[in-house]
């Protein structure tokens, strides 16, 4: 007989202003079967995210094979139906996912296109 894998907790904060924001959001969670409980919290001290080491690190690993991995994955394509969209075969995306191949501009804007993004997107740092 399998056994049962044990499903993870998962804690999520959220912040909102005001008490109605805050029961609207409890309410979905609670539709979706959360548990959810409100704690209300006098800190109002807000960080940049962009100055923090968790973004500072994540952008610094963000390569641009990984960020068209995340973006095709996002879009719910293989690399096969990617590779069929912008008109190359799978392996140049998979190349390119693993940063074995280079992700040139008229490619960047082929493969945009396909996922339905700006031009360039694939290019810029995030």
């Amino acid at each position: 007989m399998p056994e049962a894998g044990k499903v993870p907790l998962i804690d999520i904060r959220v912040r909102a202003r005001g008490k109605k924001k805050a029961e609207e959001l409890m309410a979905l969670l609670r539709q979706h079967g959360a548990e959810a409980e409100v704690i209300e919290d006098d800190d109002d001290e807000l960080l940049d995210f962009f100055q923090t080491d968790l973004y500072k690190e994540a952008r610094a690993a963000m390569t641009p094979g990984k960020q068209l991995r995340l973006r095709r994955e996002n879009a719910g394509l293989t690399q096969v139906a990617l590779g069929e969209k912008a008109g190359m075969p799978a392996t140049h995306i998979s190349d390119m996912e693993n940063g074995r191949r280079p992700i040139g501009e008229a490619v960047a804007g082929r493969l945009a296109a396909a996922l339905g993004l700006p031009a360039g997107i694939l290019q810029r740092p995030w």
